[in-house]
């Protein structure tokens, strides 16, 4: 009954929201509504958040799925147009792994401006993850905690809606992992890997999630050779029977500079086409302020912001341009966007930012990216990346 009302609550503020907005548009004209572009979206993320994170999350990807969600193209901003790893991209402006894990809504998200969309992470077989509650808004610290655990419908389900999409155009990456109690993890990267090759754009290795014991192991040096190893020799077969495709890895924030060293060695010599830096932290900042701040899982949002691009300095430096690195974490502004970028990204992720902002931010972020380039002299991405490593 509660789950109901709650439902019933959503659509109801969706309904309204949906109102309001044809009234004040026809009122302007069908021009733009605020200097902040305060669509239905932006009103309806706001009331989603009078609701807990799940349920909102949930109610969100389902005004997705129903067309509900903002519509910007993504190529309007010249400077953005930009290529990693071979994929040209609209925009360097990426969504994360985490928000749609079964690929339910990539092309809603790819409509709402997003140069590349990322699902997953997908595992084999479908697993409910931790037990809830498992997801904390730290509303004071623009954050989120999360302890999902590869909560996911598994292969199946994910690889028949990958497919339905298979003669639409973007760039919709999947980012794989593996089962909580597999007795063969790598062996489970390989075989997700296997399974999305033929329509996914990009894969992705997610070997840093804090929130399936164990899983951060694969970091170290004999497990990654392993790993590393085993894609490589699979992504063969696949390349040969369904074309290449880019093979990415992701990692965690929380590494020291031997480690780095390590895996920005082991990347390159295994042939990986880019790194995603970085994934949640388990640390917790001192200034951290919100009542749920010491609650375990990973922590996202605008605290990750310094610590993921310390690391994400570090592998640029580490690689000296071997390999194209993605920033993820705390982007949640084109100054965020573009200090990634100038720390080394090619391009950038974001997803914690939309719990606060909707999925109307991207295309303010977009807009605010392609000012700064111009107002900073840059003709285009790629010439800001690295600057301020060089």
């Amino acid at each position: 009954m509660k789950a109901y009302f709650l439902h019933a609550l959503v659509e109801n503020a969706l309904g309204e929201t949906i109102r309001l907005c044809s009234l004040r548009k026809h009122a302007t004209g069908g021009s733009k509504i605020t200097p902040r572009r305060m669509f239905m979206h932006d009103i309806a993320a706001q009331a989603l958040r009078l609701f807990d994170p799940e349920t909102a999350h949930r109610a969100a990807l389902s005004g997705l799925k129903l067309g509900l969600g903002p519509r910007t193209r993504s190529d309007r901003w010249t400077r953005l147009k930009t290529k990693v790893a071979g994929l040209d991209l609209p925009n360097p402006i990426g969504l994360a792994a985490g928000f749609d894990k079964n690929c339910e809504a990539p092309d809603a998200m790819l409509a709402a401006g997003f140069g590349f969309v990322e699902c997953g992470t997908v595992t084999p077989r479908p697993q409910e993850g931790n037990p809830r509650p498992r997801i904390f808004r730290l509303a004071p610290d623009r954050a989120v905690i999360n302890r999902l655990g590869f909560n996911n419908e598994g292969l199946d389900a994910f690889v028949d809606r990958l497919d339905g999409r298979a003669h639409r155009g973007g760039v919709v990456g999947v980012n794989v992992g593996a089962n909580k109690d597999s007795d063969d993890r790598i062996g489970d990267f390989v075989l997700c890997m296997g399974r999305v090759w033929r329509h996914a754009s990009y894969v992705t290795a997610n070997i840093s999630s804090p929130n399936t014991p164990g899983l951060r192991r694969l970091q170290e040096r004999g497990a990654l050779e392993e790993l590393l190893g085993r894609l490589r020799e699979a992504r063969s077969a696949l390349v040969a029977a369904h074309g290449g495709r880019p093979l990415f890895l992701k990692v965690a924030p929380d590494l020291d500079e031997s480690a780095i060293g390590t895996i920005a060695e082991l990347v390159v010599r295994y042939e990986l086409d880019a790194l995603i830096v970085s994934n949640t932290t388990i640390e917790r900042p001192e200034h951290l302020t919100a009542d749920d701040r010491e609650e375990s899982g990973g922590l996202s949002g605008q605290p990750l912001f310094q610590i993921s691009t310390r690391v994400l300095r570090l592998f640029a430096q580490a690689l000296e341009g071997k390999l194209p690195l993605i920033g993820a974490g705390g982007v949640d502004s084109g100054a965020t966007a573009l200090a990634k970028i100038k720390a080394g990204a090619s391009a950038v992720q974001l997803y914690s930012a939309l719990v606060y902002e909707g999925p109307g931010l991207v295309a303010r972020i977009a807009q605010e990216l392609d000012a700064l380039l111009g107002a900073e002299g840059f003709s285009g991405v790629g010439e800001a990346v690295g600057a301020e490593t060089v």
